[in-house]
């Protein structure tokens, strides 16, 4: 990327994990919560990284970023996680330049998730620029690409139907509910937690179970009441955990925990229990399935469920892959002007000099000479001549690098690198 003037390192890379070879646990110990990215971010800036994008999903944690070398994003996810480099080592992955952002473009289009056409990753994505953006390490490379990144998600969901029927984590642990509890209608349902995977999977609950006997606990009381008073559904005390799991018959974990939320200890039950743990990482420990009458299921399992509908989704992946590579050509095309725009920059700074001295010299010489009249002509030649040779350096059969070498020999011009 050295050439394209957009940072002073000269390589773009992600480094990263994914559900396809790291499982829930290993994921968890490099997921990072809010503060966490803030700390990656606020450490990359100080390190000079002129541009980077933090990831952390329940399916993946990615940075996507410039560096001299990609163990600068490697160190600086493990120094913020609780997982080693040798652990990380053991699943990541490193992609660079062109084959990082393609990769990119899989990861926000669904293409790439654990459930295909899962197109909650795109608001994920967005609020990952946003951060990148406050703490001003978000140059023009990153804003143009998830701005395309983002245009060709909205595409493929509009143009296609990729993201028909079963499409995230919230929707298929409602499904494996009612697939697994006879009567769930007639169920008591406890949902803890209540971030964007709990709000996603109540309003699926209320959709698709017709069930009135759904309560919420949020360690934030206000949090739940809010979604509470939209659905007209019960909150309690998070003091009252302990109880509420001793009357429910479907216990949902959605918390952003870094730890185990609930324990073995919590659990006293004589009738059966089905435990979903949506969070990464896992917040009911593992132990809890020790329990007579419990059944533990973890959101690896839900992803891994299929339905009638992904093999008819499947058919969908050439047409979004075609709209992918539409959106990336013109990103492509984009990043080639980048790569000349020094040098034009440099040509129109040069004639526009040349054309001062020029209305210096007849102003004196010419009596009548009527300068506003010359300065309009001369602005609009000086236009016509940088976007001619701008239109010759985009022709995908010219030969860049030697006409940008030709016009700064010619014009004897003067580059300012960035």
């Amino acid at each position: 990327m050295k050439d394209y003037h957009i940072s002073k390192h000269n390589s773009f890379y992600t480094i990263g994990l994914s559900y396809q070879k790291a499982d829930a646990e290993v994921r968890g110990k490099f997921s990072l919560d809010p503060t966490a990215i803030d700390q990656v971010l606020m450490q990359a800036k100080a390190q000079g990284i002129d541009g980077l994008l933090v990831t952390s999903t329940c399916n993946r944690t990615e940075l996507h970023g410039f560096a001299q070398h990609p163990f600068q994003l490697i160190k600086l996810l493990c120094d913020n996680a609780i997982g080693s480099v040798e652990e990380f080592q053991e699943v990541a992955y490193v992609f660079k330049n062109k084959d990082a952002i393609s990769h990119l473009f899989r990861v926000g289009t669904g293409l790439d998730s654990q459930i295909l056409g899962d197109f909650e990753i795109i608001s994920q994505l967005k609020q990952s620029f946003a951060r990148s953006k406050k703490f001003g390490i978000a140059n023009p490379f990153i804003e143009r690409l998830c701005n395309s990144v983002i245009q060709a998600s909205k595409r493929i969901k509009n143009e296609t139907e990729i993201s028909s029927g079963a499409t995230s984590v919230a929707f298929a642990s409602v499904r494996y509910i009612m697939e697994n509890v006879p009567e769930v209608s007639e169920k008591n349902i406890l949902l803890f937690g209540t971030g964007k995977i709990g709000r996603n999977t109540c309003e699926n609950l209320i959709k698709h179970t017709k069930n009135n006997h759904i309560t919420l606990i949020n360690r934030t009381k206000n949090k739940a009441e809010k979604i509470a008073g939209k659905f007209n559904l019960i909150v309690k005390d998070y003091g009252d955990l302990q109880t509420e799991i001793r009357n429910t018959d479907v216990l949902i974990v959605a918390t952003s925990a870094q730890s185990p939320t609930i324990s073995k200890e919590l659990i006293y039950t004589k009738k059966p229990l089905l435990i979903l743990d949506l969070s990464i990482p896992k917040n009911v420990a593992d132990n809890v399935s020790e329990k007579e009458n419990v059944t533990l299921v973890h959101l690896d399992h839900l992803s891994q469920i299929t339905d009638d509908t992904l093999e008819r989704r499947k058919r969908f992946i050439p047409e979004a892959e075609e709209i992918i590579e539409e959106v990336k050509h013109d990103f492509i095309q984009w990043l080639e002007t980048r790569k000349f725009a020094p040098v034009i920059k440099a040509l129109n700074k040069k004639l526009r000099t040349m054309k001062d001295e020029e209305m210096d010299y007849q102003s004196k010489k010419l009596s009548d000479f009527n300068e506003q009249h010359a300065e309009v002509i001369s602005t609009r030649i000086i236009q016509k001549i940088t976007k001619q040779f701008a239109n010759h350096l985009k022709d995908g059969d010219v030969d860049a690098d030697t006409s940008l070498e030709l016009i700064q020999k010619v014009f004897q011009l003067e580059i300012e690198t960035p």
